[in-house]
């Protein structure tokens, strides 16, 4: 029974966080780049702001479910940890693995394979969560370690799309193109989405 209800949380942590970083892709241009609203949302496509948009997403999902889950998962705040740490790594070595394929071949890339890595990433952190919750208690991780890891992911996820560093992961990649461009965007036209109608 623990072991269903645990699965269960998973499973909505999948759900969650793929549909709730959806819609943080498109957040900031729906919000006409609102600011504020990029410490949540993608500002361009770079790797880094796709990996934050489910950053933010699985944090909350961890606090809300420790609510319900404290008394029946095991080393529940070092799961989530890797978790979190699980996502973004799952991500980028499915999406660069592709692209190391399809970019010679075709010279592009594909948008199946851009959601498919989405659906890697989630699937081990969520695997590994529920893995690392049922296994019996681990005493040799510091708190202060998790403590730690924590805070330097927020601080990471908070701070870097307002000063991204000058690398490739946290360069506009749009059209599998880069564009030498960082961070929030001085003009975002060429690449809106949803597209304004003209003003007569």
């Amino acid at each position: 029974m623990i072991k269903r209800r645990l699965i269960f949380w998973e499973i909505g942590s999948f759900i969650w966080v793929a549909l709730a970083g959806s819609a943080l892709h498109f957040a900031f241009e729906l919000s006409e780049f609102w600011r504020p609203l990029a410490l949540f949302s993608s500002v361009n496509e770079s790797t880094w702001e796709h990996l934050k948009m489910y950053f933010w997403p699985g944090l909350i999902y961890a606090l809300v479910q420790y609510t319900y889950t404290k008394d029946i998962a095991n080393n529940y705040w070092v799961a989530k940890l890797v978790s979190l740490l699980a996502t973004p790594l799952g991500i980028m070595i499915s999406y660069y693995g592709y692209l190391s394929i399809t970019l010679p071949l075709y010279g592009t890339g594909f948008f199946e394979m851009d959601l498919m890595t989405m659906v890697i990433g989630l699937t081990c952190s969520s695997f590994l969560a529920y893995k690392i919750m049922v296994r019996p208690k681990i005493n040799n991780v510091p708190k202060l370690y998790v403590v730690s890891a924590y805070l330097t992911l927020t601080a990471m996820f908070s701070t870097f799309t307002y000063y991204p560093p000058k690398i490739f992961l946290f360069e506009n990649y749009f059209g599998y193109e880069y564009k030498g461009e960082y961070g929030i965007l001085e003009n975002y036209e060429p690449y809106r989405v949803f597209k304004k109608d003209p003003v007569n």
